[in-house]
């Protein structure tokens, strides 16, 4: 990593602290940098929109720590797949009033990503395990009512391998408000 990225990871780390739950004595340094370091690549028309949501982190970044004239292409490279679970989480808390950080970690758990503490012995094989669920996210090979995504839900109207994530995000607040 460069040392604008260190700074930036360490920066986005901040906003979802190391842990679900303070009482937690699991750290997710290795997987959320696994997050990092894997772009976001969408293939429904309009996730984009979440690329964009990830990539604004990098400008509110730029303006907190105060750097003037950041590398131009730094600032417009491909939205990670971290940037893109703390964009989505601010949605989210956005709309329910909630947290940003807590909703990170429900994504987290929903994906899979938390049975990957720093605790667990972070292998090759580990790497890619969390690679496969990534991939998993990107390329929309979760089940269709949303299991192994972001949005699983109990009764879809459709399936959701095919849906917007903005429209999953919808669903998926709706089904859990009806609870």
């Amino acid at each position: 990593m460069t040392p604008l990225d260190e700074e930036y990871f360490d920066w986005l780390f901040d906003q979802v602290g190391s842990v679900p739950d303070e009482s937690s004595p699991h750290t997710y340094v290795r997987m959320l940098e696994a997050l990092f370091f894997k772009e976001f690549l969408w293939i429904i028309p309009n996730d984009d929109n979440r690329a964009e949501d990830g990539r604004d982190l990098r400008h509110e970044f730029v303006n907190a720590k105060k750097i003037k004239n950041p590398d131009h292409d730094w600032m417009y490279l491909g939205c990670s797949m971290l940037e893109m679970f703390v964009g989505v989480a601010r949605r989210l808390a956005f709309f329910t009033e909630g947290e940003a950080r807590d909703w990170f970690w429900v994504l987290i758990r929903n994906v899979g990503l938390d049975m990957y503490p720093d605790s667990k012995r972070f292998t090759r094989r580990t790497k890619e395990a969390i690679n496969e669920i990534l991939d998993d996210v990107i390329w929309r090979t979760y089940h269709s009512n949303g299991r192994g995504g972001l949005f699983p839900l109990e009764d879809p109207e459709q399936d959701q391998r095919d849906v917007e994530l903005w429209y999953q995000m919808s669903a998926y607040l709706l089904e859990r408000d009806a609870a």
